[in-house]
């Protein structure tokens, strides 16, 4: 394998804190590596000084393979408001199509076009500004992934992305045959991907070869081995103590490089590696909780056009452990705002469970039903956008609590750090425990993981299984949905929300096997309809009016069987179509202008199928 890149004696410190120093390790090619490291202590310094967005304090040397293509992935994607998508990206991207001729232009052009479709960004033409977070990260992942680069280099590629982008992007990645080098804290999409962990521990790199679980074992091993050595050095350094120790007149005549082997003794016999990690013994418990949690009665919202709920009632209970999924923007977070109170209900009509709602941001919409919560609850409401610390305040002005600070790795030495120097793992990790130490009933998390590293990620999961209250989770990480959630609320859109009782990974498991079962059953009904219906058409028509009338399940009308065999005629010409452009792409024969015209032919093909298929459904139930 080609070594892609090479690292040899490279350091950063911010201040006195020092980050790493004189590191260095190689990456070769088909390696597909996660970084791992406490929050706050250089993962994303390390990946900008890699991608050249930032220097190495000492110097040091970077070596990437000649000719190789780099993408880097950063958290926060740069973009101009005004630009639609397409430009956005096309604009973006002009170091690199600069030197493209007009067919790779084309081909980049089109796998632009195919990636924005493939992560459901069929509108082009949408201004960036309008973009939720999660659809401006997709956006960013069409670019990095359309560059068709050899090296990727990324930073929290899953954070504000929806579980289906999440899992067709490990299904690219893990599929590819691309280097990359990512910082992530999703266990799943880590397993599923990378073959490589590795570890920046200490100022120091440490690589292993494997998935997280061995990734776990090993450093286990590597920490007790560490430790074991620091035993035997002890024992060194006091029989060298003894001799250090000897008369005055003794100590003129002894080596000097035995004294300052003593002295190098003495500094390795202090270092002790341990598993440090947050500890949440402190804020363990709840306030009592009563019978009554929250109870909602026939809610619906609507703000503008969209229905964010619709009918919805069901009574939480206690100690329970709920999970909400859900694509971006089906109404995740406004559902949480609305148990909460966070919108503030404001009386505009005689019906008393009519009401205007706003938020600080002026949203207006409309809730009818009833919202009841229980008199003893006491909310702990973790939000996405919830941080509101002022930047010049010290870590202590934010939690005036030393000891709690320290077991939250927040040492003395931080206490008086300015939070607007910490890492955003840092922020989170510190906004985490001004909800916890207030000791809610109720605690309700609105994207937990982002931005938190894996130790706390592990450390918070096994606090919330051991929670004494109820508990409402959204979020898009499946390893902490899978661990903690009893059952699921699925917001489907529209409106809809279905309960499903068990964990995501069995929801996930049931819907591939239900859209298995739905695609099967279609392709093997279709050819027997379009065969049978000319043959019974006379029969169906003279004997629909006799099962009406009995009760039995209605016929088709002559317009719904002439519809319906239309239907099938047309999916069939449609599949037959869209499988002929999709050979056309592949042959490399088409100009530019038939190569536009056929990916934009294949995206309508798409959306036509998806509907008559929806409306073939219909009919066969009836």
């Amino acid at each position: 394998m080609a070594s892609y890149l090479q690292i040899e004696n490279i350091s950063k410190s911010y201040g006195p804190k020092v980050l790493f120093e004189n590191i260095g390790f190689n990456i070769n090619e088909g390696d597909k590596i996660a970084l791992i490291a406490p929050n706050g202590t250089g993962k994303t310094s390390l990946l900008k000084i890699l991608a050249g967005k930032d220097k190495s304090d000492s110097g040091g040397k970077i070596t990437f393979l000649k000719n190789i293509g780099i993408s880097f992935l950063e958290q926060e994607y740069d973009f101009c408001p005004e630009n639609d998508i397409f430009t956005q990206i096309m604009s973006h991207s002009r170091e690199l199509t600069s030197s493209m001729d007009s067919d790779r232009l084309m081909h980049y052009e089109l796998r632009v076009r195919q990636f924005l479709t493939n992560f459901k960004l069929t509108d082009f033409s949408k201004k960036m500004k309008e973009l939720s977070g999660g659809e401006i990260k997709r956006v960013a992942l069409t670019e990095m992934l359309a560059s068709e680069a050899d090296f990727f280099i990324m930073d929290e590629p899953t954070n504000h992305l929806d579980i289906d982008a999440i899992e067709f992007l490990e299904g690219y990645l893990s599929r590819s045959r691309c280097t990359l080098l990512m910082v992530t804290h999703d266990r799943y999409f880590l397993d599923n991907i990378c073959n490589t962990v590795m570890e920046l521990d200490h100022g120091a790199v440490y690589v292993y070869k494997g998935g997280y679980r061995n990734y776990l074992e090993k450093r286990s091993e590597r920490i007790a081995s560490f430790n074991a050595e620091t035993d035997k050095v002890r024992n060194i350094l006091r029989r060298e103590l003894e001799w250090m120790r000897s008369t005055p007149q003794a100590r003129t005549g002894k080596a000097k490089y035995r004294i300052d082997a003593f002295h190098e003794l003495k500094d390795r016999a202090s270092r002790v590696r341990t598993e440090k990690a947050v500890s949440m013994d402190d804020v363990k418990g709840s306030s009592r909780l009563g019978t009554k949690i929250i109870n909602c009665k026939d809610v619906s919202f609507r703000y503008g056009d969209e229905c964010y709920m619709d009918h919805f009632t069901y009574n939480f209970q206690r100690y329970e452990k709920v999970g909400i999924v859900g694509k971006n923007g089906a109404g995740k977070s406004t559902f949480l705002n609305l148990l909460t109170g966070n919108y503030t209900p404001d009386m505009v009509c005689t019906d008393a469970r009519e009401y205007a709602v706003r938020d600080s941001d002026d949203m207006r919409g409309l809730l009818t039903g009833t919202i009841e919560r229980g008199e003893s609850l006491k909310i702990g409401y973790y939000r996405q956008t919830g941080m509101e610390f002022n930047p010049e305040d010290t870590v202590l002005d934010a939690v005036n609590d030393t000891y709690l600070l320290g077991r939250f790795l927040f040492p003395h030495d931080m206490l008086h750090n300015r939070i607007g120097t910490l890492s955003g793992g840092e922020k989170r990790r510190l906004y985490l425990l001004s909800i916890l130490k207030e000791k809610p009933n109720l605690l309700i998390l609105d994207e937990p993981t982002n931005d938190l590293d894996i130790v706390t990620l592990n450390v918070l999961e096994e606090y919330l299984k051991e929670f004494s209250g109820s508990l409402i989770i959204v979020s898009h990480d499946r390893h902490f949905l899978d661990r903690l959630a009893d059952h699921l609320f699925v917001f489907c859109g529209d409106g809809v929300i279905k309960d499903f009782t068990g964990s995501y990974s069995s929801y996930r498991a049931f819907i591939k096997e239900y859209e298995a079962e739905r695609k099967a059953e279609m392709q093997r009904d279709m050819p027997d309809r379009a065969k049978s219906k000319g043959q019974s058409r006379a029969q169906d028509a003279g004997a629909s009016g006799k099962q009406d009338a009995a009760g039995g399940k209605r016929r088709l009308s002559y317009r719904e069987q002439r519809e319906l065999e239309q239907l099938e005629k047309d999916i069939e010409a449609l599949n037959a179509e869209k499988a002929g452009l999709e050979k056309d792409l592949n042959s490399g024969s088409l100009s530019y202008g038939e190569l536009q015209k056929a990916s934009e032919r294949i995206g309508e093909i798409i959306a036509l199928v998806d509907a008559k298929e929806t409306r073939w459904l219909e009919l066969s139930i009836i």
